[in-house]
């Protein structure tokens, strides 16, 4: 009996080896396919990075579908089971087209073309990261996607990669608090951390 990957409702459970189009069924393998897939879509998206590239919902989009389209039915669709992860109840998925529509309008859409003041580009990315983060809008791969994100916004301002994905790692209960407290539009704690990274 395999353990569930996230808690999921009855109707919907699915376990920690997701059904994928590879047909893999050892953890290892399909933690190798899918960093392939997300080395992939890095060298996809950073090649095509441009002064003009708009990060919008759909550009999210396109990032899960580049990085995991060969693994996953699910890649670049929003998920249709209601999941959570150490206790946290992420919203649920019959709200995440409103999230996502929110997420466009109040936050992506007023970002500006360009900065000059990091202050503020690590203000936003923050913003960003932990809304993203916090909606958590795909089946998998939503961590990833989002410090992929991280990385082209920085990018695209003329700044260093941020290495989020180690500090994710070390500093685990951080860096969830930092997301939980998106819940409530409080994202000093995840500036500090982008900050840092800096």
């Amino acid at each position: 009996m395999t353990t569930n990957k996230y808690k999921t409702s009855k109707q919907e459970s699915e376990g920690e080896i997701l059904p994928n189009k590879l047909n893999l069924n050892s953890k290892e393998d399909i933690e190798k396919a899918e960093l392939e897939g997300f080395l992939y879509a890095y060298k996809i998206l950073f090649d095509d990075l441009s002064p003009r590239t708009k990060f919008e919902v759909k550009y999210i989009l396109k990032i899960h579908k580049l990085a995991l389209g060969h693994l996953y039915d699910f890649a670049g669709k929003t998920r249709t089971v209601n999941i959570s992860k150490g206790g946290f109840m992420f919203p649920p998925a019959l709200a995440l087209d409103n999230a996502l529509k929110e997420l466009d309008e109040t936050i992506l859409k007023s970002l500006p073309k360009n900065y000059n003041s990091e202050d503020q580009l690590i203000k936003d990315i923050a913003m960003v990261h932990a809304e993203l983060l916090f909606i958590h809008p795909f089946r998998e791969g939503n961590g990833r996607t989002a410090r992929l994100l991280a990385n082209l916004m920085a990018a695209k301002a003329g700044h260093k990669l941020l290495d989020l994905e180690n500090f994710s790692k070390k500093k685990f209960d951080e860096y969830v608090k930092a997301v939980k407290l998106a819940a409530s539009r409080d994202y000093s704690l995840m500036e500090k951390i982008i900050g840092s990274l800096f």
